[in-house]
């Protein structure tokens, strides 16, 4: 067998590696859950399957709330809300799942808050408008209740949040229209997140 030169051994190197860098992505990509990397990236979202590296289409979204392990995922692009939930873990006790629309198109930087059940909130009469609302549970007859919420904007805010897929805070119904400062110094002082 004739001996390679120096130059020979280099190339054959870089091929070999090329190659096993080309494998490896692709069974990274094709095997297991579609996520890719680890490192200060997953570090950094609590441990959870996230990177910073691009994916073919994938988004990345933020489950939080009622949920086994809340955290950042990488979901691939036309996922659904019910999908980031259970790629989550699945509801945890507790969840009001129909609170969100769980049939949602998920969009890249979402963030998906699945509501808790608050401590009596069973009640949804008279009795129940004197403390605060649930955000993320809140019903347009509940909302109603909100001084310079009328049927209209209550629908308008049931909407707006079953279309994200839930809210963080009540800072993001200033986005609803109809919803001046007035309104909005009532909805503090009504809801909880």
């Amino acid at each position: 067998m004739p001996e390679l030169s120096r130059s020979q051994l280099i190339v054959y190197g870089a091929v070999a590696v090329a190659l096993l860098l080309v494998g490896a992505r692709a069974i990274r990509v094709d095997g297991g859950s579609g996520t890719a990397g680890s490192g200060v990236a997953a570090a950094a979202a609590g441990g959870d399957d996230f990177s910073f590296e691009g994916g073919g289409g994938d988004i990345v979204v933020d489950v939080a709330g009622a949920v086994r392990r809340p955290g950042v995922y990488r979901m691939p692009a036309g996922a659904r809300v019910v999908d980031a939930v259970k790629r989550a873990g699945g509801a945890s006790s507790g969840a009001v799942l129909e609170a969100i629309n769980r049939a949602a198109r998920l969009s890249d930087g979402q963030q998906v808050v699945v509501p808790t059940k608050a401590a009596g909130a069973s009640a949804a009469g008279p009795a129940a408008a004197s403390g605060p609302i649930g955000l993320g549970g809140a019903t347009v007859e509940q909302l109603e209740t909100i001084d310079g919420i009328g049927p209209v904007t209550a629908q308008k805010i049931v909407e707006y949040r079953d279309q994200r897929g839930g809210l963080a805070s009540v800072e993001q119904l200033d986005d609803v229209s109809g919803i001046g400062p007035a309104t909005m110094e009532s909805l503090r002082a009504r809801l909880q997140p």
